[in-house]
């Protein structure tokens, strides 16, 4: 195994990190500054030190923590449905040609539907409980899915599968062994795309309408005018999205070297 050498250039994690904290905070200390001297309007933006005193009082109150619960269960849920639902689809194309020729026309075009634009109607039906954000987060996550196990089905080899038919393999036994471990890196693949759409539909459901969740208190936020509260959601929606991404992608990671040395 050859290991590539680290380029003395190249900048340390470390280094890296470093820099971008200062980044976060040059910006933080820019915006406080303008906001004190005039040149940045506190109602429209707000101020890092009035956001900060916003934020303190949501987490002794336990608000954020209700609500950023509620969005990452939303989210979890979704993206676990919407990923095995999309693998199980994509994968049931192969069994079919046919089946195939009719499904795929019709999962493009669900994909080609603006399906935010159908939430009112997914809030209408489960109503404004967990149901309709898990329902928002697998639709969105259940088609790129679809079509990307989709996509591996007929990346195949075929003259593999032939092969194996030539032997004497049963159409099962070319599945089990040749269709899904072929696919399995294209399906860890896209695992990190698929977290974001989950918690992209998990926030539109609580937009239109919710009990609980980031969303819904920017939502309400916004209708106050209370633009503090606002930042402490988008601030809080971040560290949550960074997280989920951090998770998926060490999933992701352990998932590909798994694959990598079972070949």
């Amino acid at each position: 195994m050859v290991r590539r050498r680290k380029d003395a250039r190249e900048p340390g994690a470390w280094g890296v990190a470093a820099a971008r904290v200062g980044v976060v905070v040059a910006v933080l200390a820019l915006w406080e500054v303008g906001a004190r001297a005039g040149l940045v309007d506190p109602f429209f933006w707000s101020q890092p030190s009035r956001i900060w005193q916003t934020a303190v009082t949501a987490f002794q109150s336990g608000d954020i923590l209700a609500n950023a619960r509620f969005t990452f269960t939303s989210t979890v849920l979704g993206f676990v449905l919407g990923v095995v639902g999309g693998v199980v689809l994509g994968l049931s194309f192969w069994w079919s040609r046919r089946y195939a020729l009719v499904a795929e026309p019709l999962v493009i075009a669900f994909e080609a539907m603006p399906k935010l634009a159908l939430a009112p109607i997914v809030v209408l039906v489960l109503g404004l409980g967990l149901g309709s954000k898990v329902a928002m987060a697998t639709a969105l996550v259940i088609v790129i899915q679809t079509l990307n196990t989709y996509s591996a089905v007929k990346a195949v080899d075929k003259d593999l599968t032939t092969l194996l038919y030539s032997l004497g393999a049963s159409r099962w036994q070319v599945f089990t062994k040749v269709v899904v471990p072929s696919t399995l890196p294209w399906i860890a693949s896209s695992l990190r795309v698929a977290i974001g759409l989950a918690l992209t539909g998990a926030i539109v459901g609580e937009y239109i309408g919710s009990t609980a969740g980031l969303g819904r208190m920017i939502h309400y936020a916004g209708s106050t005018y209370d633009i503090a509260l606002i930042w402490v959601g988008v601030f809080t929606l971040a560290i949550l999205s960074m997280l989920l991404y951090v998770v998926v992608s060490g999933v992701e990671k352990r998932l590909l070297k798994g694959l990598t040395h079972s070949r």
